[in-house]
């Protein structure tokens, strides 16, 4: 398996909604042997199958030394007062900008032998498990911008050396 190249703002894949994986299926392992590689890179919180160019529904994870994945997520729960938080996208390269995100969050899903699978945190966790499933639904963290903020965030994106 390797690290795979992530795709940038501006490719349909990351726009897509992803299709669930059917338990079993024997592609299953490479796609979750890819994910976990990719996120391994320092710097990485987490890696949505879209953002490799991947349809499929599952996300791997990096946060606090602890890697993992999970397959056809659901967000089941977040709770607490909606923060403002700095977040990143490895598909929006070298900007940070400010987002609400709820500060616990709790995901539900599979693993690669079909069994049931419940991710929960708070802080860098909880964020990671918003913004990955918000992928695999086909959205950009910057979706969720302030008006203001989001329309500041278009402008020096459409400046950076990687927009095509």
């Amino acid at each position: 398996m390797s690290v795979r190249q992530i795709r940038l703002f501006g490719d349909p894949v990351l726009r897509s909604k992803c299709d669930p994986i059917v338990p079993g299926d024997p592609k299953a392992a490479a796609l979750i042997a890819d994910l976990i590689e990719t996120v391994e890179v320092p710097g990485r919180a987490g890696v949505a199958a879209n953002q490799i160019g991947v349809g499929q529904r599952a996300f791997s994870y990096n946060v606090d030394g602890v890697v993992g994945y999970i397959i056809n997520p659901v967000l089941a729960e977040v709770s607490g007062e909606p923060e403002l938080v700095d977040e990143g996208c490895l598909s929006v390269p070298g900007f940070y900008f400010p987002r609400m995100r709820y500060p616990y969050a709790r995901v539900t899903g599979i693993d690669l032998d079909g069994n049931p699978v419940e991710l929960a945190g708070d802080g860098l966790m909880a964020q990671a498990l918003q913004h990955e499933t918000d992928h695999l639904d086909g959205h950009l963290f910057i979706e969720g911008l302030e008006p203001t903020a989001k329309r500041d965030a278009m402008r020096l994106i459409r400046q950076s050396e990687w927009w095509a």
